[in-house]
């Protein structure tokens, strides 16, 4: 239970409530900047959790269960704070919401399939739906480390979209798997 890749698993999960209060600090640069870095390991440990686990062959059933738990609280509290601070604002949220839509209904179809014992392997378009999604959030965290580099804000909300595109994607994709084993 307490191996290394469930304790990194576990500090992203923790953490989070000091990344959430970093961001939303009333406008400090230098608050958004230590948000960043913190939001940026948050991330590290997200991808070593994993590749350590399956390295190790110490993959766990707490770890299956906890990892994608703290993707998705991680995304959805950034997600918030950051149309809550107006950072993420006016069309952009129809994005953002996209995406929360989708987490939560992906959320529920795996419940749903796990407890009829299907499993749903995760694609590789959907982690490049994560990794799009995690991009655009550190870029638009930073954004407001460094509000005079304009190009940093357009990179973040080019990154959103495409992850918002991503996301419809690849949650039809689940549903599709999930709907031929529903019952009529």
């Amino acid at each position: 239970m307490w191996t290394l890749p469930n304790i990194l698993t576990l500090s992203r999960i923790l953490a989070l409530p000091l990344l959430i209060a970093f961001l939303w600090w009333p406008d400090w640069p230098a608050g958004y900047a230590i948000a960043f870095t913190l939001y940026v390991l948050m991330g590290v440990t997200d991808y070593f959790d994993g590749y350590l686990a399956r390295a190790q062959g110490t993959v766990s059933k707490l770890g299956v269960f906890l990892d994608p738990i703290a993707d998705k609280i991680m995304i959805a509290s950034v997600i918030l704070v950051l149309v809550g601070k107006g950072v993420i604002a006016d069309w952009h949220v129809i994005a953002a919401l996209v995406i929360l839509a989708r987490e939560i209904a992906v959320s529920g179809l795996r419940e749903f399939l796990g407890g009829i014992q299907v499993s749903v392997p995760v694609s590789r378009l959907a982690k490049w739906k994560t990794t799009l999604q995690l991009g655009a959030l550190g870029f638009l965290i930073f954004t407001r480390a460094v509000p005079e580099w304009l190009w940093v804000e357009t990179v973040g909300l080019i990154f959103l979209w495409g992850a918002a595109v991503l996301t419809v994607v690849t949650g039809w994709d689940y549903l599709r798997v999930g709907l031929r084993h529903m019952d009529s």
